[in-house]
Protein backbone atom coordinates (compact mmCIF):
# COMPACT_ATOMS: atom_id res chain seq x y z
CA UNK A 1 0.00 0.00 0.00
CA UNK A 2 2.83 2.40 0.86
CA UNK A 3 4.51 1.80 -2.51
CA UNK A 4 1.20 2.28 -4.34
CA UNK A 5 0.76 5.62 -2.61
CA UNK A 6 4.31 6.55 -3.56
CA UNK A 7 3.63 5.85 -7.24
CA UNK A 8 0.55 8.08 -7.04
CA UNK A 9 2.58 10.81 -5.33
CA UNK A 10 5.15 10.66 -8.15
CA UNK A 11 2.36 11.03 -10.69
CA UNK A 12 1.02 14.04 -8.87
CA UNK A 13 4.43 15.67 -8.71
CA UNK A 14 4.88 15.12 -12.44
CA UNK A 15 1.45 16.59 -13.12
CA UNK A 16 -0.27 13.46 -14.48
CA UNK A 17 -3.95 13.07 -13.54
CA UNK A 18 -4.72 9.47 -12.63
CA UNK A 19 -7.77 7.23 -12.35
CA UNK A 20 -8.14 4.78 -9.46
CA UNK A 21 -8.62 1.62 -11.51
CA UNK A 22 -7.95 -1.97 -10.60
CA UNK A 23 -5.62 -4.09 -12.68
CA UNK A 24 -7.05 -7.52 -11.92
CA UNK A 25 -6.13 -11.16 -12.36
CA UNK A 26 -9.62 -12.05 -13.59
CA UNK A 27 -12.62 -10.21 -14.98
CA UNK A 28 -14.73 -11.97 -12.36
CA UNK A 29 -14.24 -8.75 -10.39
CA UNK A 30 -16.32 -6.75 -12.90
CA UNK A 31 -18.06 -9.45 -14.95
CA UNK A 32 -21.31 -7.46 -15.07
CA UNK A 33 -20.05 -5.54 -18.10
CA UNK A 34 -20.10 -8.73 -20.20
CA UNK A 35 -23.11 -10.56 -21.56
CA UNK A 36 -24.04 -13.34 -19.11
CA UNK A 37 -20.88 -12.45 -17.19
CA UNK A 38 -18.74 -14.03 -19.92
CA UNK A 39 -15.93 -11.93 -21.47
CA UNK A 40 -14.93 -12.56 -25.09
CA UNK A 41 -12.63 -15.41 -26.00
CA UNK A 42 -9.64 -14.09 -27.95
CA UNK A 43 -6.98 -16.82 -28.30
CA UNK A 44 -3.59 -15.67 -27.07
CA UNK A 45 -5.12 -12.62 -25.39
CA UNK A 46 -8.14 -13.51 -23.26
CA UNK A 47 -9.77 -16.79 -22.24
CA UNK A 48 -11.81 -18.01 -19.28
CA UNK A 49 -11.93 -14.41 -17.99
CA UNK A 50 -8.13 -14.25 -17.53
CA UNK A 51 -5.24 -12.86 -19.55
CA UNK A 52 -3.43 -15.38 -21.75
CA UNK A 53 -0.22 -13.35 -21.48
CA UNK A 54 -0.19 -11.41 -18.24
CA UNK A 55 3.13 -9.74 -19.08
CA UNK A 56 1.54 -8.02 -22.06
CA UNK A 57 -2.25 -7.98 -21.77
CA UNK A 58 -3.58 -6.37 -18.61
CA UNK A 59 -7.17 -6.65 -17.42
CA UNK A 60 -8.57 -3.42 -16.01
CA UNK A 61 -11.78 -2.96 -14.07
CA UNK A 62 -12.19 0.75 -14.69
CA UNK A 63 -13.14 2.24 -11.33
CA UNK A 64 -13.97 5.92 -10.93
CA UNK A 65 -15.41 7.81 -7.97
CA UNK A 66 -15.90 4.59 -6.03
CA UNK A 67 -17.78 2.60 -8.69
CA UNK A 68 -16.89 0.27 -11.55
CA UNK A 69 -17.75 1.99 -14.86
CA UNK A 70 -16.49 -0.39 -17.58
CA UNK A 71 -13.80 -2.98 -18.34
CA UNK A 72 -10.74 -2.92 -20.61
CA UNK A 73 -8.09 -5.28 -21.92
CA UNK A 74 -4.94 -3.20 -22.39
CA UNK A 75 -1.93 -4.13 -24.54
CA UNK A 76 1.20 -2.76 -22.86
CA UNK A 77 3.33 -3.55 -25.93
CA UNK A 78 1.20 -1.67 -28.46
CA UNK A 79 0.15 0.80 -25.73
CA UNK A 80 -3.46 0.77 -26.86
CA UNK A 81 -6.51 -1.11 -25.56
CA UNK A 82 -7.58 -4.34 -27.24
CA UNK A 83 -11.18 -3.52 -26.38
CA UNK A 84 -13.40 -1.88 -23.78
CA UNK A 85 -16.67 -3.44 -22.59
CA UNK A 86 -19.60 -1.54 -21.14
CA UNK A 87 -23.32 -1.63 -20.52
CA UNK A 88 -25.48 0.83 -22.38
CA UNK A 89 -28.46 1.75 -20.21
CA UNK A 90 -29.61 4.97 -21.86
CA UNK A 91 -28.20 8.45 -21.51
CA UNK A 92 -29.23 11.28 -19.22
CA UNK A 93 -28.98 14.88 -20.35
CA UNK A 94 -25.49 16.29 -19.77
CA UNK A 95 -22.77 17.99 -21.77
CA UNK A 96 -19.49 16.41 -22.84
CA UNK A 97 -17.28 16.50 -19.72
CA UNK A 98 -14.44 18.99 -19.64
CA UNK A 99 -11.83 16.87 -17.87
CA UNK A 100 -8.16 16.09 -18.37
CA UNK A 101 -7.18 12.75 -19.86
CA UNK A 102 -6.02 10.35 -17.15
CA UNK A 103 -3.44 7.56 -16.95
CA UNK A 104 -3.33 4.36 -14.89
CA UNK A 105 -0.77 4.18 -12.07
CA UNK A 106 -1.32 0.44 -11.58
CA UNK A 107 -0.03 -0.33 -15.08
CA UNK A 108 3.46 0.90 -14.25
CA UNK A 109 6.10 -1.15 -12.46
CA UNK A 110 6.55 -0.35 -8.80
CA UNK A 111 9.54 1.93 -8.41
CA UNK A 112 12.16 2.22 -5.73
CA UNK A 113 11.92 5.19 -3.41
CA UNK A 114 13.01 8.49 -4.99
CA UNK A 115 13.06 6.94 -8.47
CA UNK A 116 11.25 8.74 -11.30
CA UNK A 117 8.30 6.85 -12.74
CA UNK A 118 9.24 5.56 -16.20
CA UNK A 119 5.74 5.35 -17.74
CA UNK A 120 6.86 2.40 -19.87
CA UNK A 121 3.57 0.53 -20.24
CA UNK A 122 1.08 3.10 -21.48
CA UNK A 123 0.48 6.11 -23.67
CA UNK A 124 0.56 9.57 -22.13
CA UNK A 125 -0.77 12.92 -23.34
CA UNK A 126 2.63 14.02 -24.64
CA UNK A 127 2.54 11.18 -27.18
CA UNK A 128 -0.35 12.94 -28.91
CA UNK A 129 1.04 16.47 -28.67
CA UNK A 130 1.68 18.28 -31.92
CA UNK A 131 0.08 15.65 -34.13
CA UNK A 132 -2.41 17.15 -36.58
CA UNK A 133 -3.71 13.88 -38.08
CA UNK A 134 -4.76 11.78 -35.08
CA UNK A 135 -6.40 12.44 -31.76
CA UNK A 136 -7.50 10.41 -28.75
CA UNK A 137 -10.31 8.21 -29.99
CA UNK A 138 -12.57 6.78 -27.29
CA UNK A 139 -13.45 3.10 -27.39
CA UNK A 140 -16.21 3.46 -24.78
CA UNK A 141 -17.59 6.77 -26.10
CA UNK A 142 -18.56 9.32 -23.48
CA UNK A 143 -21.73 9.89 -25.51
CA UNK A 144 -22.86 6.35 -24.58
CA UNK A 145 -22.39 6.91 -20.83
CA UNK A 146 -25.47 6.87 -18.64
CA UNK A 147 -24.38 9.73 -16.36
CA UNK A 148 -21.75 12.42 -16.05
CA UNK A 149 -19.47 10.49 -13.69
CA UNK A 150 -19.35 7.53 -16.08
CA UNK A 151 -18.73 9.90 -19.00
CA UNK A 152 -15.78 11.39 -17.11
CA UNK A 153 -14.38 7.91 -16.46
CA UNK A 154 -14.04 7.29 -20.21
CA UNK A 155 -11.32 9.95 -20.41
CA UNK A 156 -8.52 7.55 -19.58
CA UNK A 157 -5.82 6.82 -22.14
CA UNK A 158 -6.36 3.09 -21.58
CA UNK A 159 -9.73 3.68 -23.26
CA UNK A 160 -8.28 5.57 -26.24
CA UNK A 161 -6.36 4.88 -29.43
CA UNK A 162 -4.73 7.16 -32.01
CA UNK A 163 -7.66 7.72 -34.36
CA UNK A 164 -7.61 9.75 -37.56
CA UNK A 165 -9.33 13.03 -36.70
CA UNK A 166 -11.56 13.13 -39.78
CA UNK A 167 -12.57 9.48 -39.20
CA UNK A 168 -13.20 10.05 -35.49
CA UNK A 169 -15.46 13.06 -36.08
CA UNK A 170 -16.89 11.68 -39.32
CA UNK A 171 -18.20 8.20 -40.07
CA UNK A 172 -17.22 6.70 -36.70
CA UNK A 173 -19.06 9.42 -34.77
CA UNK A 174 -22.12 8.98 -36.98
CA UNK A 175 -22.03 5.22 -36.34
CA UNK A 176 -21.91 5.75 -32.57
CA UNK A 177 -24.97 7.99 -32.73
CA UNK A 178 -26.85 5.61 -35.02
CA UNK A 179 -26.04 2.68 -32.74
CA UNK A 180 -27.33 4.62 -29.75
CA UNK A 181 -30.69 5.11 -31.47
CA UNK A 182 -30.93 1.37 -32.18
CA UNK A 183 -30.05 0.15 -28.70
CA UNK A 184 -32.36 2.69 -27.08
CA UNK A 185 -35.09 0.33 -28.30
CA UNK A 186 -33.46 -2.66 -26.61
CA UNK A 187 -35.60 -2.90 -23.51
CA UNK A 188 -35.68 -5.80 -21.09
CA UNK A 189 -38.45 -5.47 -18.52
CA UNK A 190 -38.88 -1.82 -19.58
CA UNK A 191 -35.22 -1.01 -18.90
CA UNK A 192 -32.72 -0.18 -21.62
CA UNK A 193 -29.83 -2.63 -21.54
CA UNK A 194 -27.27 -3.61 -24.15
CA UNK A 195 -23.80 -5.07 -23.76
CA UNK A 196 -21.30 -3.34 -26.02
CA UNK A 197 -17.71 -4.11 -27.01
CA UNK A 198 -15.50 -1.66 -28.87
CA UNK A 199 -11.95 -2.43 -29.93
CA UNK A 200 -9.05 -1.81 -32.28
CA UNK A 201 -6.84 -3.95 -34.49
CA UNK A 202 -3.18 -2.87 -34.30
CA UNK A 203 -1.61 -1.43 -37.44
CA UNK A 204 1.92 -1.14 -38.82
CA UNK A 205 2.72 2.43 -37.79
CA UNK A 206 3.20 4.18 -34.49
CA UNK A 207 2.59 7.53 -32.87
CA UNK A 208 5.68 9.17 -31.38
CA UNK A 209 7.61 5.93 -32.16
CA UNK A 210 5.72 4.35 -29.28
CA UNK A 211 1.92 4.09 -29.52
CA UNK A 212 0.44 1.81 -32.17
CA UNK A 213 -1.93 3.44 -34.66
CA UNK A 214 -4.75 0.92 -35.28
CA UNK A 215 -5.50 -0.25 -38.80
CA UNK A 216 -9.17 -0.89 -38.00
CA UNK A 217 -11.68 -0.09 -35.30
CA UNK A 218 -14.73 -2.19 -34.49
CA UNK A 219 -17.86 -2.24 -32.34
CA UNK A 220 -20.45 -4.93 -31.54
CA UNK A 221 -23.48 -5.02 -29.30
CA UNK A 222 -25.94 -7.59 -28.05
CA UNK A 223 -29.21 -7.14 -26.19
CA UNK A 224 -32.48 -8.91 -25.46
CA UNK A 225 -35.69 -7.20 -26.47
CA UNK A 226 -38.34 -8.56 -24.11
CA UNK A 227 -41.15 -6.83 -26.02
CA UNK A 228 -40.29 -8.60 -29.25
CA UNK A 229 -38.91 -11.60 -27.35
CA UNK A 230 -35.75 -11.88 -29.37
CA UNK A 231 -32.02 -11.27 -29.18
CA UNK A 232 -30.65 -8.38 -31.20
CA UNK A 233 -27.02 -7.95 -32.26
CA UNK A 234 -25.05 -5.95 -34.78
CA UNK A 235 -21.41 -5.27 -35.56
CA UNK A 236 -19.46 -2.50 -37.27
CA UNK A 237 -15.87 -2.08 -38.38
CA UNK A 238 -13.98 0.40 -40.55
CA UNK A 239 -10.38 1.29 -41.50
CA UNK A 240 -8.73 3.98 -39.39
CA UNK A 241 -7.94 6.30 -42.30
CA UNK A 242 -8.44 9.95 -43.17
CA UNK A 243 -11.80 10.80 -44.72
CA UNK A 244 -12.29 13.50 -47.35
CA UNK A 245 -16.04 13.02 -47.04
CA UNK A 246 -18.30 11.13 -44.68
CA UNK A 247 -18.75 7.45 -45.42
CA UNK A 248 -21.59 5.46 -43.91
CA UNK A 249 -20.42 2.45 -41.90
CA UNK A 250 -22.87 -0.35 -42.70
CA UNK A 251 -23.79 -2.77 -39.93
CA UNK A 252 -23.10 -6.47 -40.26
CA UNK A 253 -23.66 -9.55 -38.12
CA UNK A 254 -21.40 -10.38 -35.20
CA UNK A 255 -20.39 -13.55 -37.04
CA UNK A 256 -19.18 -11.54 -40.04
CA UNK A 257 -17.05 -9.40 -37.72
CA UNK A 258 -15.53 -12.56 -36.26
CA UNK A 259 -14.87 -13.80 -39.80
CA UNK A 260 -13.11 -10.48 -40.45
CA UNK A 261 -10.94 -11.10 -37.37
CA UNK A 262 -9.96 -14.48 -38.85
CA UNK A 263 -8.61 -12.65 -41.88
CA UNK A 264 -6.55 -10.34 -39.65
CA UNK A 265 -4.63 -12.84 -37.53
CA UNK A 266 -7.25 -12.95 -34.75
CA UNK A 267 -8.57 -16.47 -35.25
CA UNK A 268 -11.43 -18.19 -33.42
CA UNK A 269 -12.63 -15.09 -31.60
CA UNK A 270 -15.99 -15.36 -29.83
CA UNK A 271 -17.29 -11.96 -28.75
CA UNK A 272 -20.54 -13.02 -27.10
CA UNK A 273 -22.14 -16.22 -25.90
CA UNK A 274 -24.15 -18.09 -28.55
CA UNK A 275 -27.37 -16.13 -28.12
CA UNK A 276 -25.90 -13.29 -30.17
CA UNK A 277 -24.04 -15.23 -32.81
Amino acid sequence: MKMHLFVISVLLVLGFPFIMTEVVESFNTCSDFFLNGQPPVIPGILGNSVSQDNNRYKLICQKYKGAYRFATVYDTTSKIPVFSAYKYTGKKSFKRPDVNWMIEPELEPRVAEMTVLTRVNQAINEDYSGNCKVNRGHLFPNSHAADEDTAESTFTLTNAVPQMISFNSGSWSDMEEETKKIINNCKNENKILAHVLTGAIPGNSTLDKKVNIPSFMWMAFCCYNSTEKKWVSQAYWAPNVEENKKVKIVYESVQKLQDFFNQNEMENVQLFTNNCN
